[in-house]
């Protein structure tokens, strides 16, 4: 970056937990601040399941301590020591996780206010809360409201989320989108695929377990070979985890061609992105989406949080609500239809990766919320 496109001085950036897939972006936003950044965050529940690390390359990682309290809807938690990494780094701008939830994130607020430097929320968004009965409900929409004031300016992960900070009364011109990314832009275009295929390959990549509903792509791939004028496509599943015994043996029952192949990363990867026609995320998470997208292909996924709103589009894929096995079954069968539509859908994918939601693209938009502010 340049030194137009820099943030001067020093950054402070408060996370829960550091995910290993946020490796990369927060790398390249200390390469985009001039006096470093440095990370405090602390670990996750055991039953959360997140791969973390403590290591990066150009970041400074200071470790929290968290302390968990409850779990579900009424989950809170506190993050020890964060005053202390404050005064230690001293920043001249700090960025924290939008969430009313975090108890210690106030004296944040208030340690960098009184020294007249800029605080930022980051997150999803701000879905009202789901909470009986309804004062209570409406009271926790007042305590949102107050808490997001505080900020100078807010960065959502999604233009869904960017609207629902603008709800409680936050500023528009004071909202930033950065679309969430995981994937720096794709260095080289993806081979042309053929427009006369025998069968279409459908791919999967990702964790094997109960949320991400592999077992529904199963079952509506079963029902695609039932379609008369349709071959029955090749499905490949790529990734271990729990329930990969308990799918194989469903896929016995219900669609014996499938392939687990294990799992695969980097570059071993690539081998089954180019041989793929469209990938199908069932289920929730789905880091391997813009990874597809940067290999050319169409996507099918499951409505989530916001993020995937403006990733997945008419023009490259399609959303289907989430727990919907019968929606599924019909898309795929939309979607294998139709080679010559999958191949333009899968151009479309790589521009969006190529030109709007990548990493590069999302430190761009921090920079640019940072210098807003300061």
């Amino acid at each position: 970056m340049t030194g137009e496109t820099k943030f001067p001085g020093r950054l402070g950036l408060q996370q829960r937990v550091l995910p290993s897939y946020r490796a990369p972006f927060f790398d390249l936003l200390a390469n985009s601040c001039a006096g470093g950044l440095s990370l405090f965050a602390g670990q996750p529940r055991p039953e959360e399941s997140i791969a973390t690390i403590t290591q990066l390359r150009h970041t400074q990682y200071a470790a929290a301590k968290n302390i968990h309290i409850f779990s579900g809807s009424l989950y809170l938690c506190y993050q020890r020591r964060l005053l202390d990494w404050l005064k230690d780094w001293n920043p001249d701008a700090l960025i924290v996780e939008a969430n009313p939830r975090y108890l210690s994130t106030p004296a944040a607020l208030q340690w960098m206010q009184r020294r007249g430097r800029p605080v930022l929320g980051w997150g999803l968004g701000a879905p009202p809360p789901s909470v009986s009965p309804h004062f209570l409900g409406k009271w926790g929409e007042r305590k949102r409201g107050a808490f997001l004031s505080r900020f100078d300016a807010l960065i959502a992960y999604s233009q869904r989320g960017a609207d629902e900070y603008a709800v409680y009364g936050f500023p528009r011109e004071k909202i930033f989108v950065a679309h969430n990314a995981v994937s720096a832009a794709p260095a080289a275009k993806p081979a042309d695929r053929p427009q006369t295929i025998d069968r279409v390959t459908i791919l999967f990549v990702g964790r094997l377990q109960a949320r991400k509903r592999i077992d529904s792509l199963l079952r509506a791939c079963a029902t695609l070979s039932e379609v008369e004028g349709l071959a029955s496509p090749r499905l490949v599943i790529v990734g271990d985890g729990p329930e990969r015994e308990k799918l194989e043996g469903l896929a016995k029952q219900v669609y014996p061609s499938a392939e687990f192949v294990g799992a695969r990363h980097g570059d071993e990867l690539k081998p089954y992105f180019a041989e793929a026609d469209l990938f199908v995320l069932p289920g929730t998470g789905g880091l391997a989406v813009q990874e597809a997208m940067s290999h050319g292909l169409p996507v099918i996924v499951a409505k989530g949080d916001g993020t995937q709103d403006d990733l997945v589009r008419p023009e490259n894929g399609w959303q289907i609500p989430p727990e919907d096995e019968a929606a599924l079954a019909s898309t795929l069968r939309e979607a294998v239809s139709d080679v010559n539509r999958l191949r333009k859908m899968g151009a479309e994918s790589y521009r969006i990766v190529s030109q709007e939601i990548n990493l590069e693209k999302m430190v761009e938009v921090f920079v640019r919320a940072l210098n807003s502010v300061s």
